[in-house]
């Protein structure tokens, strides 16, 4: 990598004052004022930099990327959104980029590239230094979503018999270093990963101690064809700092950080939200009107058909609900409470998916919990329901019915919450992408059919 440029350390800002210092560096770009532009944004953090160009007007960000290299350098880059990095490469001239790129180490670099069409790859790759170049290109060689794209390949490597002493003239002695790094990993003469030791137990050990003598308990290394999620948990369970990457014949290849593994558990579990609530996996607030209408209009007519399901049951009941107006009135009550119950068994599941503390191994347990909890908040909510419709209707039968509907659609709604992901976990498919609307649909339909049943058999 070719030497980084030095920048201002970014200042710790209040609220109150980056507001004003980001307001008054958006005025001066609208004026064209590079030079205050600058100014105003030196100090300022990158990631809030970032979060300034994706939530102005696309008229305003014209009017800041304008500014080139006022506004952009290679950290505010990696810190862009992928909804709009892209626009944000293609308005910036080609020296502007190759100069922001020129700070980024190799990782950086691959997850600013791997997404961009075929053409802007081309102008991004041809506007970077060969030996970066080369080194993204042997990354993108890599599976998509995979540990190969997400290491970098600067690294601190000695070779296993080597001391303290000799690792420490190495690091003193050498030309280049990774800005971050935290480990010195141990190679054979092979270059397979053979241990690594922390830059604490290096500098706090003898001159003469042995590397091997200091090695890490947690020393693992990942091939660079497993997929980013499954490293993610590697380092999460396994609190890891940093994990050596090999190929397929043990020889390191790269390493992976920290802070890349934790970007993807955060970028898992924001899909995860996402896809719950049905917006689309890439949903952003810096997309336009029609871009969110593709991407929420799917789910949305897919919920118009499972909703008739709810229209059907309750058409069956016509008479019923025609000789006692009060039902309609109180169906919605035992649907909605339902609904409310699934979606809160239902995060708890898919969450637990994802961290994979729900596994076929406690499957039976947790669903036996499950089916508990919602068979006792069933009885608390029917107590008070219950009552209810005897108090205001004075009528015991019509409170019994929604006593029993309510039960039923609790009991019916926990199990739902759990199982409809499962199911999905055990199909191979992603338990967020339709766990909502099938567990809001199952509940509605159950809750409908319960009640308005129950009122059938005991008030008609």
């Amino acid at each position: 990598m070719t030497e980084t440029t030095v920048r201002t350390p970014p200042e710790a800002m209040d609220a109150a004052t980056l507001e004003a210092t980001l307001d008054a560096a958006l005025d001066a770009a609208r004026a064209g004022d590079a030079a205050r532009v600058e100014a105003l944004l030196d100090p300022v953090h990158p990631a809030d930099v970032a979060d300034l160009l994706e939530q102005v007007s696309d008229t305003d960000r014209e009017a800041l990327l304008a500014m080139g290299s006022a506004v952009i350098d290679g950290e505010v880059l990696s810190e862009i959104s992928d909804a709009i990095r892209e626009d944000v490469l293609d308005a910036l001239p080609d020296e502007v980029v190759a100069e922001a790129l020129r700070d980024l180490d190799s990782d950086d670099l691959v997850d600013i590239v791997e997404d961009l069409e075929a053409e802007d790859q081309g102008r991004i790759l041809g506007a970077m230094d060969a030996a970066d170049r080369v080194a993204v290109e042997a990354a993108l060689a890599w599976p998509e979503h995979s540990a190969g794209r997400l290491m970098q390949r600067e690294l601190v490597v000695a070779p296993a018999h080597w001391t303290v002493g000799e690792a420490i003239d190495f690091l003193r002695g050498a030309d280049h270093l990774p800005d971050q790094f935290y480990h010195v990993i141990l190679v054979d003469p092979r270059m397979v990963p053979v241990g690594y030791v922390t830059l604490g137990r290096v500098l706090s050990s003898g001159r003469d101690v042995a590397l091997k003598a200091i090695t890490e308990d947690s020393f693992r290394t990942v091939e660079a064809t497993e997929e980013e999620a499954e490293v993610a948990y590697i380092f999460n369970q396994y609190h890891l700092i940093s994990c050596p990457v090999v190929d397929g014949s043990g020889r390191l290849v790269g390493v992976i950080t920290i802070d890349d593994a934790m970007n993807v558990l955060d970028e898992e579990h924001e899909e995860d939200m996402l896809l719950l609530a049905g917006v689309g996996e890439e949903a952003s607030v810096s997309d336009g009107p029609l871009e969110t209408v593709k991407q929420r209009l799917p789910w949305l007519v897919v919920n118009l058909f499972t909703a008739s399901l709810s229209a059907l049951v309750i058409s069956q009941f016509q008479n019923t609900i025609a000789t006692l107006v009060a039902l309609a009135a109180l169906m919605p009550i035992v649907a909605s409470t339902g609904g409310i119950a699934g979606t809160q068994s239902l995060a708890v599941a898919v969450r637990a998916l994802a961290t994979r503390d729900l596994t076929r191994a406690n499957a039976g347990r947790v669903v036996r919990r499950e089916l508990l909890a919602g068979l006792m908040n069933g009885v608390g909510l029917a107590l008070i329901l219950g009552a209810a419709g005897v108090l205001i209707f004075g009528d015991w039968h019509l409170g019994a019915v929604l006593a029993l509907a309510m039960m039923v659609n609790q009991v019916v709604a926990a199990l739902g919450g759990v199982l409809v992901p499962l199911t999905l976990e055990r199909m191979g498919l992603d338990p967020a992408l339709a766990s909502g609307t099938f567990v809001t649909t199952l509940t509605d339909v159950m809750g409908f059919f319960a009640f308005l049943g129950l009122a059938t058999v005991m008030l008609t």
